[in-house]
């Protein structure tokens, strides 16, 4: 299902489910987001990426199967057009290079508002449109 126009699509790819699920559903309370997908593992992610084909990936770096850092990679090399944006507890500055490394756009700490991300995520968008 194509997205309205306006209407960001985004996958969330979090092993906490709880923490995912919550996110979800604080997201699409904004009518410009959709969420259509949740994956639990980076290699989950990469596959709904090519099945749902989402604007935009909130990838965070420790999971299972395959880590975030790996699934940002491949779906960035497969998917160049998808925004990977990390959203993750970590706050090593190694973690988020290699991630940046990896093709992430960006990144933020859970420990953000709602309210962050988006503006975040809509900042980023912009971003991309004018220089991407």
């Amino acid at each position: 299902m194509a997205a309205t126009r306006g209407t960001v699509r985004i996958l969330i790819a979090d092993d906490h489910r709880l923490f995912a699920e919550s996110l979800a559903r604080s997201l699409e309370l904004d009518p410009r987001i959709e969420v259509v997908g949740l994956a639990r593992n980076g290699a989950e992610a990469v596959r709904l990426v090519d099945e749902l084909a989402p604007n935009v990936v909130l990838m965070d770096l420790r999971m299972p199967v395959l880590d975030g850092v790996e699934a940002t990679r491949q779906i960035h090399t497969a998917n160049p057009r998808t925004t990977v944006f990390v959203l993750t507890g970590s706050e090593s500055a190694d973690e988020i290079e290699r991630a940046r490394a990896a093709g992430a756009a960006g990144y933020l700490t859970k420990d953000r508002t709602t309210d962050e991300l988006t503006d975040a995520l809509f900042g980023l968008a912009s971003l991309v449109a004018a220089f991407g």
